[in-house]
């Protein structure tokens, strides 16, 4: 290969990309583990609800468009406009809030769809660098995937989209990123989110974790015990575990990634440090990992999701439980 070709120069970049992701992985080990927190944004309280059901939900709804309204209302005053931006967005009267929090970088779970009534639920966990100042883009990712589930599902089937931002994401530039620990710890709330499903959806509705990058570790952390149909990781650097068997769990587990995703060139490591998992293992989309491996095009890190993408359609597939459909 002669240098200064395209070939040539594209593996130089990829060549400096891993070394610069492995100096990263480097960097957590030897560095602190807590990324610098996000400067402060006064914002009330969640309100405190009662787990909510089908009769209740759409009180649920309006509790936490009231406190997102109330959360702008002082973020505005703070001088924060961004913030006070996203939260009015989020307090307009057609959003359908399961749960919100507008303190720190902000929590939301927001629901599209019918989901008292839904026989398909799927579950978006999103990965690093996702609170509510970024959060258009994760909820333009779940308005995507409802329109074409809407599209692609049979006559007598009901589907609704779950976007879960219930958990503090790491930054994709810092230790955190590198490590478990963010994902240990939303975990649990993620178990909740599948038992709150559990108390508003009729008994034979299915869920779907569509899980993403970084939200790929949480939903492996929290695998064990989840009362879903399939776990669906996208963009994965790695779970924490060495194959499928390790998360304890007997759903089927797929995994996909695209031709252009940077991911691939992370180094699958993982080592122990101070209660803490640095690095994530087997890749999982490798043979070893023992996943449901699917064709997610020639789409980049950001792209899943994206209207009339390969990856989309075979994610809706999943979520209808049209497996036999997938093309893999």
């Amino acid at each position: 290969m002669r240098p200064g070709t395209t070939a040539w120069w594209r593996r130089r970049v990829n060549r400096w990309r891993r070394t610069a992701l492995a100096a990263l992985i480097c960097g957590a080990v030897v560095g602190p583990l807590s990324g610098a927190a996000r400067p402060e944004v006064p914002a009330p309280p969640p309100p405190a609800l009662a787990a909510p059901t089908a009769a209740t939900l759409a009180d649920t709804y309006a509790a936490n468009r009231a406190n997102a309204a109330e959360a702008s209302r002082m973020a505005a005053t703070h001088g924060d406009r961004d913030r006070a931006a996203a939260d009015r967005s989020l307090a307009d009267p057609s959003r359908r809030l399961l749960a919100f929090d507008g303190r720190g970088s902000g929590l939301a779970t927001e629901v599209f769809g019918d989901l008292p009534h839904a026989d398909r639920v799927a579950v978006l966990v999103p990965g690093s660098d996702t609170s509510l100042d970024t959060y258009g883009r994760f909820r333009a990712a779940a308005l995507a995937l409802h329109r074409r589930l809407a599209a692609q599902a049979p006559e007598d089937t009901r589907t609704a989209v779950v976007a879960w931002l219930g958990y503090e994401t790491p930054g994709t530039v810092s230790t955190t990123v590198a490590t478990t620990g963010r994902a240990d710890r939303a975990a649990p709330k993620l178990r909740a989110l599948a038992d709150t499903l559990r108390g508003i959806t009729g008994p034979d509705a299915r869920v779907a974790l569509l899980c993403h990058s970084y939200g790929s570790v949480v939903c492996a952390r929290a695998a064990g015990g989840l009362d879903v149909a399939d776990i669906v990781l996208v963009g994965s650097p790695g779970t924490g575990a060495d194959s499928v068997a390790g998360l304890r769990t007997d759903v089927r587990v797929w995994a996909a990634r695209g031709a252009d995703d940077w991911v691939a060139h992370v180094p699958h490591l993982s080592a122990g440090l101070f209660g803490t998992t640095v690095g994530f293992g087997t890749d999982p989309v490798a043979p070893d990992f023992g996943a449901r491996v699917f064709t997610a095009g020639d789409g980049g890190h950001s792209d899943y999701f994206d209207p009339g993408s390969v990856s989309l359609t075979n994610l809706a597939r999943i979520v209808l439980g049209e497996t036999t459909e997938v093309t893999r």
